[in-house]
Order: structure tokens, then sequence, then C-alpha cells
């Protein structure tokens, strides 16, 4: 086996590393000549990141909109999704036509080119109120609604959908596709340890790793370009994140179709089981930012929520990352309702001292564009 800093080295000359490389670096330290032991690995990350994309740090001008907050799941560090309150009238229970388009009209006005969906996981198949609401809407599902939401999006306000729809199969992943240019399911874990009793995905039967893991395959198969990603600070340790990550780089050396990875900080919200949990140090996440880039390669687009960790953009970047992932003029991160956006000018300014220039992007990555008899269905090509 190598010594660390040579396989931090192989890595950065754009060497695909073996999983038990990838592995030994959650336990390996490879100290620098002043006994810091990051500074290698951001260095080899920063300059992997740089043999592809040298020049820019992109964003997605974005709407964020939250179609229903109901979800069959209860992940404990989640404030986005709730339960019915007693007596609730099924009108409250998902966005309506009219609000959906709204919003999309306000991002569209602002410049906006993303509509992000986001949505809890088939609420109907746990509360009545969701089956009722939905039989109102005309609809017998979540992915149902959703679809015909995106669909007016698209043709009534030009913004492009990306829909982060949960758990899917194949066939609802192909219908989804003909409303979206592109679609997102978070990997966060394949510690299985976590979805036991006491841990933070027990009683989220959409959490479980095999269910996820078989999402993002079906995802693969219908031709769907995706985004993944690892959640950190939740109870994983280093090397079930870095087995997190080479399950994501399976998947994708397959199908091709993860077009960004994005490396999310787990932060504490009131109100929530794990309100009082410790959140990830900085160290962990430019750790784990630095050992995505180098199981992933020069080409893979990095990302991390620049809104989620606002004192570190300038070591985020120095990490490897190329992407700050959606960033909203007009709605909140409704995930994350306590982390405002960062104001662009800010991120600009950021950016910018770091050598990088600030670039808006579409929710399709060019690389797929250029590809699209494979990736776009040809309206949404034409909208692209």
């Amino acid at each position: 086996m190598d010594t660390a800093n040579g396989i931090i080295e192989r890595a950065a000359a754009g060497e695909r590393l073996s999983d038990a490389e990838c592995l030994s670096l959650a336990d390996l330290s490879a100290p620098s000549a002043n006994g810091d032991t990051l500074a290698p690995l951001l260095a080899a990350a920063a300059h992997l990141r740089d043999r592809r994309h040298p020049d820019d740090i992109t964003y997605s001008p974005k709407v964020f909109i939250p179609l229903t907050r109901l979800c069959r799941d209860v992940c404990h560090y989640c404030a986005f999704a709730r339960a019915p309150k007693r007596g609730e009238r099924h009108e409250t229970a998902y966005l309506s036509e009219e609000q959906v388009l709204s919003i999309a009209a306000a991002g569209r006005d602002a410049g906006c080119h993303e509509a992000l969906f986001t949505l809890g996981d088939k609420p109907e198949l746990r509360y009545s109120l969701a089956r009722d609401a939905l039989r109102q809407l005309g609809h017998d599902s979540t992915l149902s609604y959703l679809a015909a939401m995106a669909r007016r999006v698209l043709d009534e306000t030009g913004l492009l959908p990306h829909l982060n729809p949960g758990i899917v199969d194949l066939e609802q992943a192909r219908q989804l596709r003909q409303v979206s240019v592109s679609q997102g399911l978070m990997l966060e874990s394949v510690a299985e340890r976590l979805c036991e009793r006491g841990g933070p995905h027990h009683g989220s039967p959409d959490k479980q790793p095999a269910v996820r893991l078989a999402s993002l395959a079906a995802a693969g198969m219908a031709a769907v370009p995706m985004t993944s990603g690892v959640l950190i600070g939740i109870g994983e340790t280093r090397r079930e994140r870095v087995a997190s990550l080479l399950a994501l780089r399976a998947l994708h050396e397959e199908h091709g179709h993860l077009q960004e990875i994005i490396v999310q900080n787990f932060r504490r919200k009131p109100g929530t089981r794990m309100r009082d949990a410790v959140e990830p140090s900085a160290t962990e996440l430019l750790w784990s930012v630095a050992v995505a880039r180098l199981i992933f390669g020069a080409a893979m687009n990095i990302q991390a929520p620049p809104n989620l960790s606002p004192r570190l953009l300038p070591e985020l970047i120095r990490a490897g990352i190329n992407d700050w992932g959606g960033v909203s003029p007009v709605t909140p991160d409704h995930v994350n309702p306590e982390a405002a956006w960062p104001r662009l000018a800010e991120l600009r300014r950021v950016t910018e001292s770091c050598g990088k220039q600030l670039t808006p992007r579409l929710p399709i990555y060019p690389d797929y564009i250029r590809r699209h008899a494979r990736w776009l269905e040809p309206p949404l090509y034409q909208a692209v």
C-alpha cells in the first residue's frame, strides 16, 4: 500500500484511485512540512479540480418550489417535512397550481433559469390528508401532481424544472424525465446502522441505503442527469463517508448520469430530535470535499452549499469545489430556512478573491447538453 502522500499525489496527477486506496484516506494522515495533515489533501484536490475547471465556479439561479412538506419519513434532523395538524384542511397539504405558477413567475422575472421542486416522499402512503388533497387536485399520487406542475411551469414560464421527487422506480424516472431537465436524490449515507433505533434515519423507510441506491440506479437506466451526494455529520464515520462516495462512483461509472456531487454538512435545527447534536467541524467538511474530488476526479462537478458554511467560502474553493449549487434571489432555502442565501455580490467577491469567476449555469450541465440525444427529450432540448 502506498503512503498517504503517494496516494494523494497520484490522485492529483489524475490517476483513478482504487476503492481500497480511497478507503485508506479515511485512516491515513499526510502531513505537510509544517505538520498540517489537511493541507496536502486540499492542495491535491484544488490541483485536480483545475485540470478540468480552471477558471469558473458556477451556480444556478433558481426559484425554490416546495410542492408539499408532508412526508412519510421522519428523519430526525429535518425541519422541512411535517406531519398534518389536527383538523387541517386538504387545501394546505400541497401548493395549489396558482401558487406554483406565482412562485415560478417571480423567479422568471428575477432572472432565474431553474425551477427546483422539492417535496416530501410519497406522503399519500402515510396520511389520509395527502390522499384527500390529491383527489381534490385530480391526481392519484404526489409524483403525478409533480409531473403536471413541472409541465405547466416549463410551458408557462420557461423555467427549466429540476425535480427532487424522492424514491422512484424506472418507469417513474422515465415519466419525470419527460418534464424535467434533471433530477436529484441525495444518497446521504450507505451506513445502515443510521437506520437503527436511535439513529437519524430510524422510521424512515426511504432512507434505507439499498432503496436509495436502487432509485439512483433506476435514474441511470432512464438516462436522467442526476444530482446526488452525501450528508456529513449525522453520525457516520469517515470510512462510511468514503464508502458512500464510492457507491456513487460505482453507479456513475456504470451509467454516467451523476452530473454533480454535493457534500452537504449537517446543520442542527430547532424543533428536531437532533437540535442539540454536534455539527461537523470545518476540518471535517473540507476533508470531505477534498476526498470527494480525489475519488471522482477532475471532471466531476463537486458542490458545497454556500449558505450552510458562509464563513468557509474561500476554504471550500481551495478544497476543490467548482460549483455553489442553486442560489435563489426570490425564495429561501426551505430545507435550511435558518441559512440565508449569500448575496450574489458577496459570492462573486469571494470567488474572484480566489482567482475564479462566478458563472451562472443551467440545472443541466454543458457536458450533458452537448450529448442531448441521450440525456434530454427533444422538446426539453429546445427549451434548454
